[in-house]
């Protein structure tokens, strides 16, 4: 069975660029007055990196140390202040209303749907009121739906490598927006892209805002 440090080092999952909705929101932080921002399943640093480099105080949360020292690494060498934790994102060490925004892509679906319920509510605990959170839901087009040991409903533990015994949970858009019930959704983007091999991803790209009156959980 594959780790995330097995894959990290073989490697995996090791892009370099942001991703592109982390890039279009940063105007809206700044125009928010957005200073501390999380990145929940950092791996190694490519959004981390870039919100670095763009002025805020940013946090990284991952399990895996591998990719931790990676974005270590990269941070020293660009001369970056970053601040990275080992750890389960659903349950996170940090205290109540401490980020003034949250963004979690391409990993909250990698567990059950009652991870991802306790992620959300993770999220929302250490969210101010009027925070921001960028996460990404995977979709029930993506190759990868209905591949490997189905554990339970739209959940499956994959059977081969490299993601060898990974979690990969697939939302239709009601789901996502139920799950999301607690935030103001902003907006829900359906992003797809097919590989030369033919292999479809499919994601929903959800931006959502914490109410403005709310207060832990």
């Amino acid at each position: 069975m594959a780790s995330w440090d097995d894959m990290f080092r073989a490697g995996h999952f090791r892009l370099e660029e942001p991703q592109e909705q982390v890039v279009k929101i940063v105007s809206a932080l700044r125009e928010n007055n957005v200073i501390r921002v999380c990145d929940l399943g950092c791996g190694p640093g490519r959004n981390l990196i870039f919100l670095a480099d763009q002025g805020f105080e940013v946090y990284g949360v991952d399990i895996s140390e591998t990719a931790l020292e990676m974005t270590r690494q990269k941070a020293a060498k660009l001369g970056l202040k970053v601040n990275l934790m080992k750890g389960d994102m659903t349950s996170l060490l940090f205290p109540d209303l401490f980020f003034d925004a949250v963004i979690c892509v391409y990993v909250i679906y990698h567990g059950t749907l009652y991870s991802i319920k306790r992620t959300l509510l993770e999220i929302r605990r250490v969210l101010r009121p009027g925070g921001f959170v960028l996460v990404t839901f995977q979709t029930r087009r993506s190759h990868k739906y209905g591949s490997g040991k189905e554990i339970e409903p739209n959940t499956f533990v994959q059977q081969e490598p490299p993601e060898l015994g990974i979690i990969h949970h697939f939302s239709d858009e009601t789901e996502v927006r139920l799950l999301m019930e607690q935030f103001q959704i902003l907006n829900v983007e359906l992003e797809e892209l097919s590989t030369k091999n033919g292999n479809q991803h499919s994601h929903w790209q959800v931006l959502a805002r914490k109410s403005q009156t709310g207060r832990g959980l």
